[in-house]
């Protein structure tokens, strides 16, 4: 029961669905990812961590990159099926084929240059947030 319960949370949530579909094509590193959805880090981190826990998705480290993919042939029945029906399912969906088009723009770039740019974009994005604030004057 607990295997089918986190599966269905995983699966509750659009952005998540978004990442299990963009990885049929195989691994993506954690920038490619941001790069896809335009989320934070940290929210990507966060579903990353949830479609793990349910088993959908496995990860490798390589260096400082991290890499995702979809379960193997060693996750539970029950992820493999909700893989394959989820697939089936959104198959053709609008937001679905704009990621499809966005992630070959995303592929595009060496996910070192991807990083690069996500990290100047986040500084700014913090310096901004300070002179709103008012704490950089």
């Amino acid at each position: 029961m607990l295997s089918f319960m986190a599966i269905t949370n995983a699966l509750a949530d659009e952005n998540r669905v978004r990442i299990l579909l963009s990885l049929r094509g195989g691994e993506l590193c954690v920038c490619q990812i941001i790069g896809l959805l335009g989320l934070a880090p940290s929210t990507i981190s966060k579903h990353l961590f949830i479609l793990k826990h349910a088993r959908l998705i496995e990860d490798r480290k390589e260096g400082r990159w991290m890499y995702y993919r979809l379960a193997g042939e060693d996750a539970p029945i029950e992820a493999k099926e909700a893989i394959a029906w989820v697939c089936r399912s959104i198959e053709g969906n609008a937001r679905i084929l704009k990621d499809a088009e966005r992630l070959k723009e995303v592929l595009d770039l060496h996910p070192k240059e991807l990083c690069r740019l996500q990290s100047r974009k986040q500084e700014v994005l913090s310096v901004s947030r300070r002179r709103l604030q008012g704490l950089d004057e």
